[in-house]
């Protein structure tokens, strides 16, 4: 199912055939850098039945990111609920696997979800996570207009906190 388009990407809910596209990315050394590790084909397996849970019980989740010359899945971006010090907040995650990076599509697939989450989704504030050392990420929530609010100890690591509030 389409969640939303942009001019290049097409955004919709992961699938099960999606598994094989999705665990290129998400087990390739480089493009999960700042993840514990590289995931396996059961992790990613779980990563995506997480999501399919999202979209049911929460209305949003991470989605896949496809472009819409080619159809390839490149990467995934979307909304999820995460407890940072203790508040529940709504974090625009996104990934992009290395073969894509600097064609400015992570930008382009989140500003599509801030516009989603504060438009149709009602939400009032955005946050995204990211780890101190990821300048690509921290470009990426720039252009999409986060700033950087604070640090904070998440995932048993210490992360950067970048928010919006709807106007």
């Amino acid at each position: 199912m389409n969640v939303m388009e942009t001019k290049r990407l097409h955004i919709r809910e992961f699938t099960r055939g999606d598994l094989p596209f999705l665990h290129a990315i998400f087990s390739d050394q480089e493009t999960m850098q700042y993840y514990p590790a590289p995931f396996t084909i059961e992790k990613t397996q779980e990563w995506i039945a997480r999501n399919q849970e999202r979209y049911t019980r929460d209305g949003h989740g991470l989605w896949a990111i496809c472009l819409k010359d080619t159809n390839e899945l490149i990467g995934d971006c979307g909304l999820v609920k995460q407890v940072v010090e203790g508040r529940s907040e709504i974090e625009i995650g996104y990934h992009v696997h290395k073969n894509h990076w600097s064609h400015g599509y992570a930008t382009e697939a989140a500003i599509a979800c801030k516009e989603f989450g504060f438009t149709h989704l009602k939400f009032k504030r955005l946050i995204s996570i990211i780890d101190p050392s990821n300048e690509a990420s921290i470009r990426v929530a720039k252009k999409v207009g986060l700033c950087k609010e604070k640090e904070a100890v998440i995932f048993n690591k210490l992360h950067m906190i970048y928010s919006v509030s709807q106007i």
